[in-house]
């Protein structure tokens, strides 16, 4: 367990960091929840923003999923995949990922193997906070000077082109970009799963404050009463359990974001507590009476219409037009298919390096079907049907269940509703077999005429996606009553 600090005379709230390389971000990767917890309070404290994960497993996922930290620090001894073999994983996502290892096991030859595969530095457990503090500002020193050059020489940030490879991304960027020197509140609204985290972040990394902490807070994953103390922080005796002060993650987020999301959770109470942090930067925290001061700046999230939150009474007025300043609608993946090829691609290179697995190529039945398809989860659904056509290592499964939920309802046609109403007027005279009969021509005939107006009409492309031959397709749609419009 690393060391306890003395005390010291410095005020609460750190007015000027004592790392030289403030706002990077971290990813501490420990099983041990204790050290886990001490490194991100202790490392948000000083500067940084800090990610954590309990295992390799989780910790690969962040990076996958575009954690994009600075350095890693990582534990050696970990339960199943163990910190050497975690470290080579990382650096075949990112070679040039800074790893700093940890370890209550000292031996040389750990110590060499580790160094042997990439990692910057070696440090034991129990540690000290300087030497901490000391090994980032030496690993992250190179990363300062390049980003101080970067911000002075130009205030635009190059995003991969993943991101920004649609128009509406594109957009929004731009917007983005003219608001990054001020410090008025975003709101951002879309669907879940359209990717609302990378436009906070990436308002930070494009304002003043990149150098600075940004700080997430998942309103919904938390209780009120929970969700305040996360916020706000509290004093010794507050409530039973609290034993000493706790800072909030505004105090960790000072100078720099704070991005709230899924705000339309918020009770009515915390509300108002965030109204007056909005209003005089100050707050107290819980159990105390004393004003905290913080130059913070918000940035929020929702997937629920604020307005009507508004009308119905369940959403402060005053709150929500303090946050809507600027407002940054995302459009649903639906509305932006001209970005699924360049996310197929990006998910399959990933994926494939993650789970070193064989790279594989999408058969052209299942990338029309993707297109057509409404992906109601949006961005994350695409991405979790890539991972698992990568790890299985078939398509089939994805293009069956693609189909499936395909079926909109509202495209059912009238014969069939005329048919079902038949049955319930006859109240089951029609045999079982007809009634299978009927529904299973219906359903082929409504997914003939979806590949055939993917593919334009083109019957042999239909017959060759469909598995069947070009004489049995020109029966099927002649028995459907299909048509070229």
């Amino acid at each position: 367990m690393a060391k306890k600090r003395k005390q010291s005379s410095r005020p609460d709230l750190r007015t000027e960091s004592d790392s030289n390389c403030p706002g990077f971000r971290n990813l501490v990767v420990d099983d041990a929840e204790g050290i886990r917890t001490y490194l991100a309070n202790f490392l948000e404290l000083k500067g940084y923003s800090v990610d954590t994960a309990g295992d390799a497993r989780r910790a690969l996922a962040l990076l996958e999923g575009g954690a994009n930290p600075d350095v890693v620090i990582l534990d050696v001894m970990m339960p199943g995949l163990g910190g050497l073999e975690t470290l080579k994983k990382i650096h075949e996502i990112d070679e040039n990922l800074p790893v700093v290892m940890l370890s209550v096991v000292g031996k040389a030859s750990t110590i060499v193997e580790a160094m042997q595969k990439g990692a910057v530095d070696y440090l034991n457990k129990p540690f000290e906070e300087e030497e901490i503090i000391a090994t980032l500002n030496r690993v992250l020193e190179v990363k300062a000077l390049e980003r101080e050059r970067d911000r002075l020489t130009s205030k635009r940030v190059d995003y991969n082109d993943v991101v920004w490879s649609g128009d509406a991304m594109r957009h929004i960027r731009s917007t983005l970009e003219q608001v990054a020197d001020t410090d008025v509140t975003i709101l951002i609204h879309g669907e879940s799963g359209v990717g609302k985290e990378i436009i906070a972040r990436a308002s930070h990394d494009l304002s003043p404050r990149s150098r600075k902490p940004f700080v997430k807070v998942n309103c919904a994953a938390l209780p009120n009463d929970l969700l305040e103390s996360e916020l706000f922080g509290y004093e010794k005796g507050a409530f039973t359990g609290a034993v000493g002060r706790k800072h909030g993650k505004f105090e960790a987020a000072n100078e720099g974001t704070i991005f709230l999301d899924e705000i339309g959770e918020m009770s009515p109470a915390l509300q108002a507590k965030l109204l007056q942090v909005l209003q005089d930067s100050e707050f107290t925290r819980i159990g105390g009476n004393k004003e905290v001061h913080v130059d913070v700046r918000v940035v929020c999230a929702t997937n629920r219409w604020l307005e009507e939150m508004v009308r119905e009474g369940t959403f402060r007025e005053d709150l929500y037009f303090r946050l809507n300043v600027v407002n940054v609608a995302i459009p649903p993946l639906r509305d932006r298919r001209e970005e699924i090829p360049v996310l197929v691609e990006h998910f399959l290179r990933r994926f494939s390096v993650r789970y070193q697995k064989p790279r594989v190529e999408l058969s052209e039945r299942l990338h029309l079907v993707l297109q057509s398809y409404r992906f109601p989860g949006n961005v994350r659904e695409l991405e979790n049907m890539i991972k698992r056509i990568i790890v299985l290592e078939n398509e089939e499964t994805i293009f069956t269940e693609i189909t499936r939920s395909s079926e909109d309802p509202d495209m059912v046609s009238s014969s069939l509703l005329d048919w079902i109403e038949e049955i319930e007027e006859t109240a089951g005279e029609i045999p079982l077999r007809e009634v299978g009969r009927r529904a299973a021509l219906e359903a082929e005939r409504h997914t003939i005429g979806r590949v055939l107006d993917h593919t334009n009409w083109n019957r042999k492309q239909a017959a060759r996606l469909l598995g069947v031959s070009y004489k049995t397709l020109l029966q099927k749609i002649r028995g459907c009553g299909l048509e070229p419009n």
